[in-house]
């Protein structure tokens, strides 16, 4: 696990830099921002412009009919031949008005443009050919004549003399390229307004997403392969707002952040744990073997300090010790694999009568006293023998750390769901800083390595942590209260519907040491 984390760390860093390559959110924002603005504000003025001219040309070619139709009025009014433009010389003509006269093939017989000045101006050859193929039909046409610009021109004829007019589009064209350079001019100016202030505001609201980026860089850094792994960064309340996006991310990061710190905390107490175990179970095993190498070396010896019998009873003594001790590790390492236990019908206020008697046979010096208060049946379904060892560890604890005369109660309470037995003394009591552990393998009252030789798993620190794994490996619980004059430790088993032993224990998944 902890080379995982190592190379997760080394893995995490380049792919970090490749990050910071890119473009930064702030960019890309305040990027899309002002694209889109300049997207609409092209469409806008192109929509303008083109609304514009549409209505500039309009107005234009509506005069420009009205023209025609002023010099077909006046020319019905004259008495001149087919060339007489003299109508361009009324009042009212403006500048630039352009008239010719065709004949009915359509070739142009005479045309004259009204100058600045107000006088006629006679139109050149080059200048005239640029009418060819005007129809007198009243549709308008744009031409280019040299020397005097684009024109927007008409022919009428009807029942009246056909003649042609024409009118000048320079101002629509000056007003339309004004416009343009006004709209360019003032869009330009609002863009970058808008970018400016776009990148004041993103940068604003992404100040609190850098500080959590900050947090994140900085739990990154922190090594978390080895050692006890606390006092992580957290992103500050003031961005873990729920009610905004980067307040969401804030306190996603931080949940994310309590789990990391909580799962390290657990595998770093996992590896003391695992750490003590193998010195305790060490420390267990190198005890015996100890003196069983020293009495053989004292009967190889041939030593007159101590008889063979006498020497050879304490290796029995040591090997049984040593094997009792194996034995209940292997116990415990079954109950962590969710090995199946054997499941029978077992009569709970029999048992526990039985083990009552056992340690009362063994323990003579305390007061032992049995109460069955049954209200139904007291049966459970469950491996008796690991059951007779429940109880049989309980009250060897008792009876080990509690002084002569000590009164120990054993009660068994029966209902329609649970089997309780309680196992009560009237001792010293548990140290409260032992009372949380007091469940947890190798633990003792008392803190040296040194006991008497003798007993099975209490001696070790093992009984009542094979008690719970038992317990809960059959789908019940065990507590203990304990204050000076009161120890008390409850076992409760499902009378019913707890299905095999092993369930509750796969249901949990395997524990560790």
């Amino acid at each position: 696990m902890t080379g995982t984390l190592a190379k997760n760390e080394k893995r995490r860093t380049p792919r970090l830099r490749r990050a910071g390559k890119g473009r930064t959110l702030r960019a890309r924002l305040v990027l899309f921002f002002s694209v889109t603005l300049v997207v609409v504000c092209a469409a806008m003025a192109l929509t303008t412009v083109y609304v514009q001219r549409v209505y500039l040309l309009g107005d234009l070619d509506q005069r420009v009919t009205d023209a025609a139709e002023r010099s077909q009025g006046g020319l019905q009014r004259r008495t001149g031949d087919a060339s007489d433009l003299g109508f361009l010389s009324e009042r009212g003509q403006p500048a630039g008005t352009l008239a010719a006269r065709f004949d009915d093939d359509g070739e142009v017989l005479a045309a004259e443009v009204v100058s600045q000045n107000g006088r006629q101006t006679v139109l050149s050859a080059a200048q005239r050919a640029a009418l060819d193929g005007i129809s007198a039909d009243g549709s308008l046409h744009t031409r280019t004549i040299p020397g005097l610009g684009t024109y927007r021109l008409t022919a009428i004829g009807g029942d009246g003399i056909p003649v042609l007019a024409g009118l000048p589009m320079g101002n629509v064209q000056r007003m339309m390229n004004g416009l343009v350079v006004a709209e360019v001019v003032i869009a330009g100016v609002g863009l970058t307004a808008a970018a400016c202030v776009s990148a004041i505001v993103v940068r604003r609201r992404l100040r609190p997403l850098g500080r959590v980026a900050a947090t994140a860089a900085d739990v990154s850094r922190t090594p978390l392969n080895r050692g006890e792994v606390t006092g992580l960064t957290r992103v500050p309340p003031a961005d873990t707002d729920p009610g905004t996006e980067v307040g969401q991310v804030g306190i996603a990061l931080n949940h994310l952040i309590d789990h990391v710190e909580s799962s390290l905390g657990e595998r770093q107490q996992t590896e003391d744990r695992m750490r003590r175990f193998l010195a305790d179970a060490s420390h267990e095993l190198r005890t015996p073997l100890a003196s069983i190498a020293g009495y053989a070396e004292l009967m190889d010896r041939g030593s007159r300090t101590i008889a063979p019998e006498l020497a050879w009873r304490r290796v029995s003594a040591q090997s049984a010790r040593m094997t009792g001790l194996v034995e209940d590790l292997l116990l415990l390492a079954r109950l962590d694999e969710g090995r199946p236990l054997e499941s029978a019908e077992v009569n709970v206020a029999t048992l526990v009568a039985e083990a009552v008697w056992d340690a009362q046979a063994s323990g003579g010096d305390h007061d032992w006293r049995l109460a069955l208060r049954l209200g139904v049946p007291s049966s459970v379904v469950g491996d008796a023998s690991r059951l007779h060892q429940v109880v049989a560890n309980l009250l060897a604890n008792a009876r080990a750390h509690t002084p002569k005369g000590t009164k120990i109660s054993v009660i068994v309470e029966t209902t329609d769901a649970h089997c309780v037995i309680r196992v009560r003394d009237d001792g010293p009591g548990i140290p409260p800083d032992l009372l949380t552990s007091v469940f947890e393998r190798f633990t003792r009252a008392d803190a040296s390595r040194s006991r008497a030789v003798g007993g099975t798993g209490g001696g070790a620190g093992l009984g009542l942590a094979i008690a719970a794994a038992i317990t809960e490996a059959h789908g019940g619980r065990i507590d203990v209260e304990s204050r000076p004059g009161c120890t008390e430790f409850s076992v409760t088993l499902p009378t019913s519907g707890g299905g095999t032993p092993t369930e509750a224990l796969r249901k949990r998944g395997h524990a560790s040491p």
